[in-house]
């Protein structure tokens, strides 16, 4: 293996072990799971713990209070920054449901200049988003 391989297997583990996770939950609560995007660049541990803090959060609210079929998420990584998006088409849960569960993952996505949000509609289901800036993610 070249040093060049090697320089692009480790930049991918994030996405590799999340891509595991995912796996492993979809089959632990029946609910699939569509990966739009995973990031292809480094990120520091710091926000690939808070980024995974989230997404777990998220996939156990989701697996405990819902009626979903399917859990979307999209995570890529831009010259801008980071950028989360994790939806569910459960029609009975609003963004409400999600509000305490994350309250500590905004804040500290807020220390490093990142922010959450969560939208959520009765009937239709719930995003939650979440943006890091750029400086952060190589910090």
């Amino acid at each position: 293996m070249s040093q060049e391989d090697l320089w692009s297997d480790t930049r991918t583990v994030f996405a590799r072990q999340l891509e595991d996770d995912l796996a492993v939950w979809s089959l632990r609560t029946g609910i699939s799971v569509e990966v739009w995007a995973l990031p292809k660049t480094e990120i520091s541990s710091r926000v690939s713990t808070v980024v995974q803090n989230v997404i777990r959060d998220v996939l156990d609210q989701v697996g405990w209070e819902t009626r979903a079929r399917t859990v979307s998420l999209a995570l890529t990584a831009t010259p801008h920054g980071l950028r989360l998006t994790i939806s569910n088409d459960d029609g009975g849960l609003t963004s409400e449901a999600f509000e305490h569960r994350l309250r500590a993952q905004r804040a500290e996505l807020a220390e490093f200049g990142g922010r959450l949000t969560i939208n959520g509609v009765a009937g239709e289901g719930t995003t939650v988003g979440v943006v890091v800036p750029q400086q952060a993610i190589a910090g």
